[in-house]
């Protein structure tokens, strides 16, 4: 599943592509992957132009002159592929990215007006495209059920929404409903870089360390999205390029290697269901 930055790189990569393109074409092979009305589509979706592509959590969504929007989740293996003057791709780093499009794994692909193509790739079929009005995009229960975002939230907000839980601070980093778009990665180093043992109940932290792990978090975002993310399996950016964040972690797959900070040898462990990273001497349990 990509994570917040992963998402944020094939978003900002498509920004300066998609707006303006006008649709004029659509075919699909899997109606779970595009489960749209033919009407629908020819009313909402043929003849209107891209204004923008934004991201909510960890979806995708492209904005329509007709006031509806395409919402994307790529899944495990989805990817956005554009073809056009120049190609771009992003999402799971399979041939689809570069090789002759359609292929066995195109699910959805849109033509624009001036010939150019966006295909929605998806090998396993658990991504999804869907057509909607866009004041009704918040609605659905996908988005309605997220938290705020983890690249926005606020000091005040975060503080707030972790204070009065009972349950490791690792798992509700990862709950969508507390907090959008971190996943495993990330929960591991902001943790690691708050100095906070990942099984520490959230109620139990005070103030000023919720405090500390917010900028923490919001500081390792920014900087895996200046570096394209972590393609630690799945993901590259919108030009197809690999991220790099991986290089620079600090705690995600470092097991058996000594720590960055007190040198102590990190360790792995199940916490929330997780594989997770972390270093027994200067990330301690609070009781």
């Amino acid at each position: 599943m990509p994570e917040l930055p992963e998402v944020e790189t094939v978003v900002l990569g498509l920004r300066s592509l998609l707006p303006g393109h006008k649709f004029v074409r659509v075919e699909f092979d899997w109606s779970k992957s595009f489960p749209n009305t033919q009407a629908d589509v020819e009313k909402f979706l043929f003849g209107s132009d891209v204004i923008d592509v934004r991201r909510r959590g960890k979806a995708i969504l492209i904005d329509l002159s007709s006031d509806y929007t395409l919402v994307i989740h790529l899944k495990m293996t989805g990817q956005l592929v554009y073809r056009g003057e120049s190609d771009f791709g992003g999402g799971h780093p399979s041939d689809s990215l570069v090789d002759k499009l359609p292929d066995k794994s195109t699910r959805v692909e849109f033509e624009f007006e001036n010939g150019h193509k966006l295909f929605f790739n998806d090998q396993r079929k658990f991504g999804w495209v869907r057509l909607l009005p866009t004041l009704e995009v918040g609605e659905i229960n996908f988005m309605k059920n997220l938290g705020p975002d983890a690249l926005t939230v606020t000091d005040t907000e975060f503080v707030k929404r972790f204070k009065s839980r009972h349950k490791s601070i690792k798992a509700c980093l990862l709950d969508q409903t507390i907090l959008a778009g971190c996943g495993n990665i990330y929960a591991d180093e902001a943790l690691w870089a708050s100095q906070i043992h990942p099984k520490t109940t959230a109620s139990k932290l005070t103030d000023k360390q919720l405090a500390e792990l917010h900028r923490c978090l919001q500081q390792v975002l920014k900087l895996s999205i200046s570096l394209g993310g972590s393609s630690s399996k799945n993901y590259v950016n919108a030009q197809g390029e690999r991220g790099s964040y991986l290089t620079f972690a600090n705690a995600y797959g470092r097991d058996g290697l000594p720590c960055n900070r007190c040198g102590q040898e990190m360790t792995k462990m199940v916490v929330a269901g997780r594989g997770t990273h972390v270093c027994q001497g200067c990330q301690r349990v609070k009781k």
